[in-house]
Formats: structure tokens, C-alpha cells, sequence
């Protein structure tokens, strides 16, 4: 995969991918260059990998599903 075929990609389809059934917080492009890092907020996480589908034969993706912290206190049981 090259940068150049990525970013090509990434223009022809726009910032938003076909499938991702939320709402883009915030893109940030590593310095370095080669990874892009989105945080996504959406409904159904399984939404992620039918937008993420599209752009593997370019290269490794990861989805790494996430909640609030105080949603997580939440769920944490309450010692008696």
C-alpha cells in the first residue's frame, strides 16, 4: 500500500466512508504519515466494519470499540 494510493481513495470517496453510520468526532493523521486515526460516534458498532470493508485492500484497519468513562463506572459492581 502506498500513501499516494490512500490518499487517492480517501479524496474520490470524501471524508465521510460509504456505510459508517455515525457521526466523525474528530480525524487526526499520524506525523509520520501511513495512519489515520477517526473517532466515530455510532449506534451500532457493527456499522464501523462495513465502512472499514471498502478500504482493506489497501491496507490493515482496526476498530476498537470504546465507552465513557462514567458509562464504565457504571457498570463496574459495587462492593459490599
Amino acid at each position: 500500500m502506498s500513501n499516494s494510493e490512500v490518499t487517492k481513495r480517501f479524496v474520490g470517496k470524501g471524508s465521510q466512508p460509504s456505510g459508517i453510520g455515525g457521526t466523525i468526532i474528530g480525524q487526526w493523521n499520524a506525523i509520520a504519515g501511513g495512519r489515520i486515526f477517526r473517532l466515530v460516534e455510532q449506534d451500532d458498532p457493527k456499522s464501523g466494519f462495513v465502512a472499514r470493508y471498502d478500504w482493506n485492500d489497501l491496507g490493515k484497519g482496526e476498530i476498537i470499540p470504546v465507552i465513557e468513562s462514567a458509562e464504565t463506572l457504571k457498570l463496574i459492581p459495587k462492593k459490599k
